[in-house]
C-alpha cells in the first residue's frame, strides 16, 4: 500500500536516513524532539507535547495548523518516543480498504512484539464520517494512538465521537527568528563555501514561504542551484526575484483562512476601518480569491450593518460587483477599493438586520395567521359580502398619506417595535419620522 509505510525505529534512534537526494526540507526533518523549530508553546519545557513526549504515553491528538509547521514531523518523533511503529495514511486518497489494513497491522505487530502503532492521518478533515467512525473503536481500545493533521478547523471538519477522544492541538506559522535559524542550518547543510544570503534575500524568500518552513528550505535549495549555475555567490534580493517567483498567500476559497480573513475584512469595515478593510481585501486577492466573494460580501455588509444610515452603501456595493463583473481584475479592484473604503466610512445601523431577525422569529412562533379582513383584496361580490377590504382607508386620501390607527398586522398583534432606527446618518429622519407616525395612531 504505497500510503502507508512502517518507521521500526527506537527511542533515542534518528527516524529514517532520507535520501541525498531528497529535498532539503526532507534532509532537515528533525530526528529529535528538541531540534524543532518553533511550536514551543507545544513542546517547550513544561508543555503538554512535551510531558507527553518525555513520559513516553502518548495520547492520541490532532495537529491543527498551516502548512509546513512541523505537523508530520511531530508524528514521526511520538511513534519514536513510544517506541511504535508508524503509520502514515493520506486522506485524499485513502479509503476504508486502507484504514482495515493499518488496522491488520498493528493487530499484527501488537500480537507478534507486543508494540504499539501511531497513525499519522495526513489531512484528517477529507476522511467522511464513516471513515473517520472506522477508527473509533482502535482508538477507543488503544490499538491505535491517532494523530490527524489537517489545515481545517477539526471543530467543523472532524466528528464529535473522534474529537472527544482526541486532543486538539494549534500549530502556530513560523516566526521571523524560526526562519533565521531554519536559514542558519539550510545553509550549513548546503555546504557551498561561499554562498550567501543576504538579510534582504533572507527577507523576500520569508515573505514568499509565508510563514510554511517546508516552503522557505526548498526556496534556498533551488536559489542555490541557481547562484551555482549562474556563478553568483552573494545573492540578494535582485537574484532571489529573478530566480524564483512568489506562490499565493494562503487564501483558499473554501476553507479556513478564507473564512477567517473575509471575517477580518467585514469586522474592519463594520469597525469603521478602511486601512484595515483595505489590508484584507488585498490579502484575500493577494491569495488568490474570487472577488465575487468579496462584493458579495460587500452588498451583505452594506444592507446588515449600515441599511438605512446611508442607503446609498448598498447601491456602491451593487456597483462594485457589477464593475468586477465587467471589467475583472486588476482594473475591477479599484471600484472595490473605493465601495470598501466608503462601507467603512458610512454611519452604521444593523437596525433592520435586527429587526427582520425578530420578525423571523415571531412567525416561527406564532405560525400561519390569518389575514385580517380590511386588508385582503376582494374582486368578487360574494368576498365582498364576507367582509373582505371593509374598513380599509386607503393612503393617499388620509391626511400626511397615513391612515393613523389602523393596523396591518393579524388581529391581536399589537405593534412590537421591531424595527428601532438609531440616530446615525439618514436613519436619525426616518425615527423622527417614525417617532411622528407613532405620536399620530394616539390622537
Amino acid at each position: 500500500m504505497s500510503d502507508l509505510f512502517e518507521d521500526e525505529a527506537t527511542p533515542g534512534d534518528g527516524a529514517t536516513t532520507p535520501s541525498p537526494d531528497a529535498p532539503l526540507a526532507e534532509r532537515l526533518r528533525p530526528q529529535r524532539l528538541q531540534d524543532m523549530v518553533g511550536q514551543q508553546h507545544l513542546i517547550g519545557p513544561g508543555r503538554p507535547l512535551r510531558l507527553a513526549f518525555d513520559a513516553g504515553r502518548l495520547h492520541s491528538f490532532i495537529l491543527w495548523g498551516p502548512p509546513g509547521v512541523g505537523k508530520t514531523t511531530l508524528g514521526r518523533l511520538a511513534a519514536q518516543v513510544s517506541n511504535s511503529q508508524f503509520l502514515v495514511i493520506s486522506a485524499v486518497s485513502a479509503g476504508i480498504k486502507d484504514i482495515r489494513a493499518v488496522i491488520d497491522a498493528a493487530q499484527s505487530l501488537r500480537q507478534r512484539a507486543q508494540r504499539g502503532t501511531v497513525v499519522f492521518i495526513d489531512e484528517i478533515h477529507a476522511f467522511s464520517k464513516p471513515q473517520q467512525d472506522a477508527l473509533l473503536p482502535h482508538v477507543e481500545s488503544g490499538l491505535i494512538t491517532l494523530i490527524g493533521g489537517t489545515t481545517e478547523h477539526p471543530g467543523l471538519q472532524v466528528t464529535n465521537a473522534l474529537l472527544s477522544r482526541s486532543q486538539v492541538y494549534a500549530l502556530e506559522p513560523l516566526s521571523r527568528e524560526d526562519f533565521a535559524e531554519l536559514a542558519r542550518r539550510a545553509l550549513q547543510a548546503l555546504n557551498l563555501p561561499g554562498f550567501e544570503l543576504d538579510e534582504a534575500a533572507q527577507a523576500l524568500l520569508v515573505a514568499y514561504a509565508d510563514g510554511d518552513g517546508r516552503r522557505f528550505l526548498n526556496l534556498i535549495e533551488q536559489v542555490s542551484t541557481a547562484a551555482q549555475a549562474a556563478g553568483v555567490q552573494q545573492v540578494d534580493e535582485a537574484f532571489i526575484r529573478a530566480s524564483t517567483s512568489p506562490s499565493l498567500r494562503r487564501a483558499d476559497g473554501a476553507g479556513d483562512h478564507y473564512y477567517e480573513q473575509i471575517s477580518a475584512f467585514h469586522k474592519s469595515v463594520r469597525s469603521s476601518q478602511p486601512d484595515a478593510a483595505l489590508y484584507w481585501m488585498a490579502r484575500l486577492i493577494d491569495g488568490g480569491v474570487d472577488p465575487r466573494q468579496v462584493t458579495r460580501r460587500m452588498i451583505a455588509i452594506a444592507s446588515e450593518d449600515i441599511g438605512n444610515a446611508d442607503p446609498r452603501a448598498l447601491q456602491l456595493a451593487l456597483n462594485a460587483a457589477d464593475a468586477v463583473d465587467r471589467l475583472g481584475l486588476p482594473e475591477g479592484e479599484l471600484a472595490m477599493a473605493q465601495a470598501a473604503v466608503f462601507l467603512s466610512l458610512a454611519a452604521k445601523s444593523n437596525a433592520s438586520y435586527l429587526a427582520w431577525k425578530q420578525a423571523k422569529a415571531f412567525v416561527r412562533e406564532t405560525g400561519t395567521l390569518p389575514v385580517p379582513l380590511h386588508l385582503r383584496n376582494a374582486p368578487s361580490q360574494l368576498q365582498k359580502q364576507m367582509g373582505y377590504g371593509q374598513d380599509y382607508r386607503y393612503a393617499h386620501d388620509e391626511p400626511h398619506a397615513y391612515p393613523a390607527g389602523m393596523s396591518c398586522l393579524p388581529d391581536g398583534v399589537a405593534t412590537p417595535g421591531w424595527y428601532q432606527p438609531t440616530d446615525r446618518g439618514l436613519e436619525a429622519q426616518l425615527r423622527e419620522k417614525l417617532q411622528w407616525l407613532r405620536s399620530l395612531d394616539k390622537l
